[in-house]
């Protein structure tokens, strides 16, 4: 048989392959709508549920064998899921702009491409459109396994109302982006300062005596040397792509496994999906062995508590608030017992969410 005879036979199975799985998409649509039906007859506040969405990826994960990878699998059906939900009821999701910083990547990892993107210039805008309503949810970066916590977004939950819905964890590659066609062209580099902290080494080693400049974001860095031959920017593949720049070098974060957690913020309250995760604020009272007392009654319950950052209360010099992270869901029935304690124990108690923890 020759070639020719063999890939024709197998482009044959392909296609009838695609055809089904074309059909199965219509039909898992079509059932998407009537569920959009059922929600309206009932009331629903909302039609995205994240635990729901969380639950469906895990087993899409459980089922894989490969040769496709677990997160190409999930990311396929992800699409899937985001277009369905836009035929029950289109989302709106701001997020820390403009167009083509790591902000949006995480939305559109945790969302799909079907739903309607809303970039801002800075983070409280973001709480600012979803306590508006102008938005359902917003997306805004948390902590970077390098670098730490991105103290802003602590401070804003403190005088906000919104809860937490949900995380995305995005793998940051940072490329060194510019119109020159060499290294020895550039004079000054531009980056949000993270990233600037996150590619130390690499920047030390190769343009140690480049001028380095802070900005507003990676994709604010790139427009700027967009304009500029002179300037590079350190951004990711996508910001190369929307401002049309080189790839002068690809990379250069120091840490290779270098990651991000984001925060989908909104008025929702998800229900327990099976594997979460419940973030909370608290700070002790003015007496010896408040925060021990408070941290106590985690381990008297056996809850694990996986982040505990402090930040000053902004109420009084030398006053500080806790944000925890712990294992479980503010339903599950330890953990509901743990936070009763732990608010009547408080000075200062405030549930922030309770969500499904990140996929993938």
């Amino acid at each position: 048989m020759s070639e020719d005879s063999s890939l024709k036979k197998i482009r044959e199975k392909i296609d009838a392959i695609d055809e089904k799985i074309q059909a199965l998409i219509t039909e898992r649509a079509q059932y998407a709508k009537e569920v959009a039906t059922t929600k309206l007859d009932v009331g629903a506040e909302s039609f995205y549920r994240p635990e729901r969405e969380a639950e469906v990826l895990r087993r899409v994960i459980e089922r894989n064998t490969g040769p496709v990878s677990n997160d190409d699998m999930a990311r396929l059906f992800r699409e899937i899921m985001s277009v369905c939900l836009a035929l029950e009821s289109p989302l709106t999701v701001a997020y820390l702009g403009p167009e083509g910083t790591f902000t949006q990547q995480a939305a559109l990892k945790h969302f799909g491409h079907s739903v309607e993107t809303v970039a801002l210039a800075a983070i409280d805008e973001v709480f600012r459109e979803v306590e508006a309503g102008s938005a359902q949810f917003g997306v805004v970066p948390i902590e970077n396994s390098t670098e730490g916590v991105v103290s802003h977004t602590l401070d804003m939950f403190m005088r906000s109302d919104l809860q937490i819905c949900g995380e995305v964890q995005l793998r940051v590659h940072q490329h060194l982006l510019s119109n020159a066609d060499r290294l020895d062209g550039i004079r000054k580099i531009v980056s949000h300062q993270q990233s600037l902290a996150q590619c130390r080494e690499w920047l030390d080693a190769n343009l140690p005596n480049v001028e380095r400049v802070p900005v507003s974001s990676n994709a604010e860095a790139a427009r700027i040397a967009a304009n500029d031959n002179g300037v590079a920017a350190i951004a990711g593949q996508s910001a190369a792509e929307i401002y049309t720049l080189k790839v002068l070098a690809g990379n250069i974060e120091d840490e290779p496994d270098n990651t991000t957690r984001f925060l989908v913020i909104g008025r929702l309250q998800t229900m327990p999906s099976g594997k979460d995760k419940t973030s909370l604020l608290l700070s002790g009272k003015n007496k010896p062995g408040a925060l021990y007392q408070l941290l106590g009654s985690l381990a008297n319950h056996g809850i694990n508590m996986t982040r505990i950052e402090s930040r000053p209360s902004r109420q009084n010099a030398w006053e500080y608030v806790f944000f925890l992270d712990i294992e479980g869901h503010a339903e599950d029935k330890k953990v509901k017992k743990t936070l009763s304690e732990l608010q009547a124990e408080a000075a200062l108690f405030k549930l922030l969410g309770s969500y499904p923890v990140s996929v993938r």
